[in-house]
């Protein structure tokens, strides 16, 4: 304990010297930051022209894996003066190699990439929301809703299907005008204020799974009979969709 505390004082804080200047490498090893630099970003270039153009667009989970794995060796390398560079060179080689590698079993082998990447979930179907696939992607109702207003959708009468992909994102689908419904309404000043006791009867939308019911006035029922939760229930929205 008493070594630990003696250690601890050799180390000034909030030394200048020590922040801008290592003590274990002199200042003229900037000029190898910048060469190390160069070389590791024209690496991760070649790395991600490997990986093809979807390196800059949506990541798959492999993908970004191979990048987290590739940005801490560029690092590495760039600033410690005790990592070769060969060493980041190998572990390039290596990850691209598994990268090529696994394009070729995903090809060649679908169930590979179902098992690795994932599959599309069906989150929405007819304006009704599957909530066990809906906690199985472990997204928020306000996240959803989100994303959904992003798209110039008020309420989920105007969604036809709504799947998440693997990487992530939501593909939607919407009724034709003149096929879509009264559905629970994604405004956040209203789907924040569930109703558990009606002023007025009228068809209401479970804020669970977005059902749609004709309910009467008052105390709305204690379950809701397609899903089963007591979330309470908000008047549905029937308003069209204007892209």
């Amino acid at each position: 304990m008493f070594f630990s505390a003696l250690l601890l004082a050799a180390v000034e804080p909030f030394s200048l010297k020590r922040l801008l200047i290592s003590d274990e490498a002199p200042l003229s090893f900037l000029l190898e930051i910048v060469l190390r630099s160069i070389i590791m970003f024209l690496l991760t270039v070649g790395a991600l022209r490997i990986s093809g153009k979807r390196g800059v667009r949506q990541l798959s989970l492999f993908e970004f894996a191979l990048i987290l794995v590739l940005g801490s060796a560029a690092g590495d390398a760039t600033i410690y003066h005790d990592t070769p560079l060969l060493h980041a060179v190998a572990v390039f080689a290596v990850i691209i190699a598994m990268y090529v590698l696994f394009n070729y079993w995903t090809d060649k082998y679908p169930r590979v990439e179902r098992m690795l990447e994932g599959e599309p979930e069906l989150i929405v179907s007819e304006g009704e929301i599957d909530l066990p696939a809906f906690t199985k992607a472990s997204l928020t109702g306000q996240e959803l809703n989100g994303q959904l207003r992003q798209l110039q959708v008020e309420h989920l009468g105007q969604v036809r299907r709504l799947y998440i992909e693997a990487t992530g994102e939501i593909s939607v689908f919407f009724f034709e005008p003149a096929h879509e419904r009264p559905g629970l309404p994604i405004w956040p000043e209203v789907y924040k204020h569930p109703l558990y006791e009606l002023p007025t009867a009228g068809a209401h939308a479970c804020h669970a799974c977005a059902t749609v019911r004709e309910l009467p006035a008052g105390p709305v029922p204690a379950l809701c009979p397609r899903c089963g939760r007591a979330d309470g229930w908000l008047p549905v929205c029937d308003k069209p969709r204007v892209a």
